[in-house]
């Protein structure tokens, strides 16, 4: 099973980056976890360069998504939202659709106790009007995401490391429910 995981922050050692990293080292065996890598590279979305002519970077992107059997996402808060380059990333993808029915692991995180719920009810409300499967039970904000790793980036508390599992395990029901419906769907 390949999850394409996606920090909406372009810092490496973003509280995001981290915690994706860290949570990836408690996914189950079955999950392979890929991190995408050129979100920065993006251009502004435009439908004048899409299509096409659409740039390689954009191409291998919705390759990517289209390989992956499901998405991980983790943003940051910034100003009451999600960063511009996530939300250019989500533009993208609308018209072309390949995040359509695809089942997402959604997630804030932050150092506050907030945990970044603005920019999650932000993520939930774009993912839902694309159509995607956003799989509730697994999407949630992480507070205090920092005390919550070691410098290794790892879980450091039995009780995140277990919601995590959880999360997961309902993630993965999720994949292979909608594997289940893509093969029905393709006999």
């Amino acid at each position: 099973m390949k999850i394409l995981a996606i920090s909406g922050s372009l810092r490496f050692q973003s509280t995001n980056s981290a915690l994706l990293r860290a949570i990836a080292k408690v996914a189950p065996p079955e999950m392979e976890i890929i991190t995408y890598e050129e979100l920065g590279e993006l251009p502004h979305f435009s439908p004048d360069i899409d299509g096409e002519r659409s740039p390689a970077v954009v191409v291998r992107y919705r390759e990517a998504l289209n390989n992956a059997d499901g998405v991980l996402i983790c943003t940051p808060e910034y100003a009451h939202g999600i960063p511009g380059v996530l939300k250019n990333s989500l533009d993208w993808v609308v018209g072309s659709g390949e995040y359509v029915d695809k089942p997402v692991m959604a997630l804030s995180a932050s150092p506050s106790y907030m945990g970044g719920d603005k920019a999650h009810a932000s993520l939930l409300q774009t993912l839902r009007v694309m159509n995607v499967t956003v799989v509730d039970p697994a999407s949630f904000c992480v507070t205090l995401a920092r005390k919550k790793m070691n410098e290794q980036e790892e879980l450091v508390d039995t009780e995140t490391k277990e919601t995590f599992r959880n999360a997961f395990a309902d993630f993965a029901k999720a994949i292979h429910s909608s594997l289940e419906k893509n093969e029905a769907k393709e006999a």
